[in-house]
């Protein structure tokens, strides 16, 4: 009887269950890295597959085998037209710039423009891509689809973007396997305004893989261009700030559509 009620208060409150043991996963993990029990490499991917593999223990005990396909099967759909690509490859980036734009104007240095783009190493890409895969599968492809069916979706991605953030935050605190000196509330304005920006791409493609690039770019772009926190007082503050009020922007005029009619997560037979 305890079990069969632990059951079906699980179902029942599956999504409110991940999103609360998400971030609390990420302060012990953290915990354990600023206590020196858990080296760099493993504590800067591991928090990751963590996250992943708690997400796909809950699936399996809810909805079994066949729940734990449908986390996947949106990174299948890739026959999309090719202006999603061109849109992710270049939204973040471009923000980037206009970030730039706005700190040399307002500065009075131009010179600000005058920067080189860091190459990153393709071992340090391949981190990215990857961080990027399991965030589109665990934060939009499946917390954002499930929580719509209860909310508006646009609220949907800003509570994830909240508890996204709250994922982080203890990684911001000891400075580890994260942009160093991050600020907190610009961080959470940026999660909050890629949560929506990623939905909105899920739902007008219905592809994971489009999700993932506009994703993967948003990480690159901090990578690529001068506007991390180190690079000036206000640069990154003013990039979150740009990035959620466009996210803003697209929500209104593109406002998405998520539900099991609209993102297919299972082939139609």
């Amino acid at each position: 009887m305890i079990v069969t009620d632990m059951m079906n208060f699980l179902k029942k409150y599956e999504i409110w269950i991940f999103l609360v043991l998400a971030p609390l996963l990420n302060f012990v993990i953290t915990y354990l890295k600023s206590k020196g029990l858990i080296e760099f490499f493993p504590y800067t991917n591991g928090r990751f597959y963590a996250l992943m593999f708690l997400l796909l223990f809950i699936v399996k005990i809810t909805k079994g085998n066949e729940g734990i396909k449908n986390l996947f099967r949106p990174m299948l759909v890739w026959k999309v037209h090719p202006k999603w690509y061109l849109f992710g490859l270049l939204f973040a980036f471009t923000i980037g710039l206009m970030t730039l734009s706005i700190v040399a104007v307002y500065s009075g240095d131009m010179s600000i423009l005058n920067f080189e783009l860091y190459i990153p190493t393709l071992k340090f890409t391949l981190f990215l891509l990857s961080w990027a895969f399991l965030g589109e599968v665990v934060w939009i492809g499946y917390a954002v689809r499930e929580l719509s069916k209860i909310t508006k979706p646009f609220y949907a991605t800003q509570i994830i973007g909240f508890v996204w953030s709250l994922w982080w935050l203890p990684s911001v605190y000891i400075n580890v396997g994260v942009i160093e000196d991050l600020p907190v509330w610009p961080l959470f304005l940026n999660m909050m305004g890629a949560a929506g920006m990623c939905a909105i791409v899920y739902s007008k493609t219905k592809s994971g893989i489009c999700v993932l690039v506009i994703q993967s770019m948003l990480n690159m772009s901090l990578v690529l261009l001068p506007i991390s926190p180190d690079a000036g007082d206000h640069t990154y503050t003013i990039f979150a700030v740009l990035y959620f009020l466009i996210m803003l922007v697209f929500m209104y005029f593109m406002p998405p559509k998520i539900n099991e009619t609209n993102i297919k997560l299972v082939p139609s037979k």
